[in-house]
């Protein structure tokens, strides 16, 4: 059995601010942005790599979703308690400099970590934790 991921979903809160950070910090590309029904899903993936592909998307994106349970969401988000991203790289200093300087919200900088790597992590503008390991 072959398997890949395909999708990956992440709440925001602020598409354009999350645009900014992904697309124009991290570095991936838009592949579609599709709106319906007053929420807005934004397809983005690694330049050149067609899997995963990572949607952004509301928070309690779910139809069935309660109002109680969007607002619990969004404060959730906010506290920066919901999961994020970990990305691979081969240099996890010049990738640190690029977000950083781009404006990325720095958590840990640079660093090595006992069990293999070094890594550094950003907080998105939604609140999510966005890191970037490099196998040591």
């Amino acid at each position: 059995m072959n398997l890949t991921l395909t999708y990956c979903f992440v709440a925001v809160d602020d598409h354009e601010k999350a645009l900014a950070f992904y697309r124009d910090a991290v570095g991936l590309e838009v592949r579609n942005d599709v709106g319906a029904e007053n929420m807005r899903w934004v397809t983005m993936g690694l330049p050149g790599a067609p899997h995963p592909e990572i949607v952004l998307e509301p928070p309690a994106a779910h139809p069935d979703a309660s109002p109680a349970d969007r607002e619990a969401l969004g404060t959730l988000l906010a506290k920066g308690l919901l999961r994020g991203l970990v990305f691979g790289t081969d240099d996890c200093d010049g990738t640190f400099a690029r977000v950083s300087d781009a404006g990325g919200e720095v958590l840990q900088e640079p660093m090595d970590q006992p069990y293999g790597v070094r890594d550094c992590a950003f907080r998105d503008p939604a609140g999510n934790i966005v890191r970037f390991t490099q196998k040591r």
